[in-house]
């Protein structure tokens, strides 16, 4: 029987979606709830899993194609079985004797391809799930594929771009000669030219359209971190034991701003017309760096959230976003947004605010720098902290005041836990 394979049900805030990657082709056999197509939109790749068990008969949109809500984009047929060649089928003693022979003639492997079999190896354990599915599929070998993610890691898009032909492959490891002096000699200048993905031309969208619409200004200020250092030396171990989960710095600055935004809800704002809109209750946005782009998913009533529980809930963010798992519920509404460049080595950032927010917090790295205390210059673990606004219903008081509470919060952190 055959089977329509459609375009489920997309959100309101969704009007369409893009054939990204076909996992099977037509004549394929698939198993129920395996992951025929990838669909991406503005804010999240979908998945489409197969409705049965059988055979993949036809694919009526390929990739690249634009596709509405509940288009039949294939026909599986329920029951079939994939075709298994023209070959004539061997018996058990033929299929000893050909493994034999195989065996037997079988080449050694010299060092040089055994080293490049384990570079080939290590590349694929680096990838992320999306990215060896699509290496398996079209049989790249990961290693010879130039990384444009982070620490030149190769990216899901880097392999598609690869298999298409519009890669490079790494160089080859340079031989064993003279040293040369380069020459300069008249030739092509070599470009490329990629369309953006849809997430990457959303993120340039909502970009301009913060830059564009809202009166931005950033204040800035530095935190000195010793009573935190201290408190996870401390009781990080514990932590971690009782809560399955390690105690990072992201859970003290979920608190902090919470406690913060409290106090100063314009803070906690946004703006709809000509009206502010104050929320009573702090859902923060969280910046997650992927492959794709920065993705914000929310971490709701963020007040209420023990720091284990934020931690847990990072955690799980993270890895749904490295595997291209979140759905649009988890990066829909916010409030407040926090950001943590000092991930990447950002020594100070201008934050965009992400709207319809009216603030968002940067975070740095840890620096040690000397600092004095009590008349005594010692080394302390600084952070430089900013938070972009937008002017138009937040004033520079109010700005710098939620700064200052936070860096209060973070550098008296017994006193946080206990909300005074």
């Amino acid at each position: 029987m055959s089977i329509e394979v459609k375009v489920p049900v997309l959100p309101e805030s969704v009007s369409d979606a893009t054939i990204a990657t076909w996992h099977k082709q037509p004549g394929d056999a698939v198993k129920r709830d395996e992951n025929l197509v990838d669909l991406e939109t503005d804010k999240v790749v979908l998945e489409v899993p197969a409705p049965a068990d059988g055979v993949l008969k036809e694919i009526r949109h390929a990739a690249g194609d634009t596709v509405l809500s509940q288009d039949v984009i294939g026909i599986l047929e329920e029951g079939a079985v994939a075709p298994s060649g023209d070959k004539p089928a061997q018996s058990d003693n033929q299929k000893r004797e050909a493994e034999k022979t195989k065996a037997d003639t079988r080449p050694v492997m010299s060092k040089e391809s055994a080293a490049k079999v384990e570079a080939a190896s290590k590349a694929s354990e680096s990838l992320s799930p999306a990215g060896r599915r699509v290496a398996t599929e079209e049989h790249i070998d990961a290693s010879q594929v130039e990384g444009t993610g982070r620490g030149g890691r190769v990216t899901k898009e880097d392999l598609v771009n690869f298999s298409k032909g519009g890669g490079q492959a790494a160089a080859p490891a340079a031989a064993a000669t003279p040293a040369r002096v380069a020459v300069p000699t008249p030739g092509a200048r070599p470009e490329e030219r990629v369309p953006m993905t849809r997430m990457r031309t959303r993120i340039a969208e909502r970009l301009m359209q913060s830059k564009n619409s809202i009166a931005m200004l950033t204040s800035s200020n530095e935190v000195n971190l010793a009573k935190v250092v201290q408190m996870r030396h401390e009781l990080g171990e514990r932590f971690q034991k009782t809560h399955g989960i390690k105690l990072g710095y992201m859970s003290f600055f979920v608190r902090a701003a919470s406690e913060a935004l409290k106090r100063y809800p314009v803070v906690n704002a946004s703006v709809d017309g000509n009206d502010i809109i104050y929320h009573g209750y702090q859902d923060i946005s969280i910046a997650v760096a992927t492959d794709r782009g920065l993705v914000t998913p929310v971490l709701r009533d963020a007040q209420n959230m023990s720091f284990a529980e934020i931690e847990k809930a990072i955690a799980d963010f993270a890895k749904l976003a490295r595997d291209g798992k979140l759905t649009l519920d988890d990066l829909q509404g916010g409030t407040f947004t926090i950001t943590n460049g000092g991930t990447f080595g950002s020594l100070f950032s201008t934050p965009i605010v992400n709207p319809p927010q009216s603030a968002i917090l940067g975070m740095h790295t840890i620096k040690e720098r000397a600092v004095v205390e009590n008349g005594q210059v010692v080394a302390a673990p600084m952070m430089y902290i900013a938070i972009s606004y937008d002017h138009r219903i937040v004033d520079g008081k109010d700005a710098v005041l939620f700064l200052v509470d936070i860096k209060n919060q973070l550098e008296n952190p017994y006193a946080m836990l206990l909300g005074i």
